[in-house]
């Protein structure tokens, strides 16, 4: 059976909502990179008038929980222990200003030197897991 339109404003609103809660960003949340860069383009059609990088590419990294602030994306303040599904770990301070369109970016010291270095990108479809040092 079809679900009938809202009456008012108010229940439209909660509908809106339910769908980016329940729809959206879970789906944002499991997509692959390319699908993600695709949404983006058409993401004021799909979303509203909102920042894709606060709302899709900060919902996706919410994939991983430990990497992410929920009012900033993801977290600069805290290192991370990422790990590859290549088998690779990956230690270092997100760049969030340098990890765009689903690319990870860290800074860490290099462990000889102790020079600041900057790793990868990382794409989050190779990324296995992210966990706070």
């Amino acid at each position: 059976m079809d679900e009938l339109p809202p009456k008012s404003f108010a229940e439209l609103a909660r509908s809106r909502r339910g769908w980016i809660d329940g729809i959206l960003k879970p789906w944002c949340q499991q997509a692959a990179r390319k699908d993600l860069r695709l949404a983006e383009l058409e993401w004021i059609d799909i979303a509203g008038k909102v920042d894709a990088g606060k709302t899709l590419w900060a919902w996706a990294w919410s994939r991983f929980p430990e990497a992410v602030h929920d009012d900033l994306g993801l977290d600069e303040t805290v290192e991370l222990t990422v790990s590859l599904k290549s088998g690779q770990t990956i230690y270092g301070f997100p760049d969030a200003r340098e990890s765009t369109d689903g690319q990870l970016v860290l800074w860490a010291r290099d462990e000889d030197t102790g020079e600041l270095q900057q790793r990868g990108p990382f794409s989050i479809d190779d990324v296995e897991g992210i966990r706070r040092m």
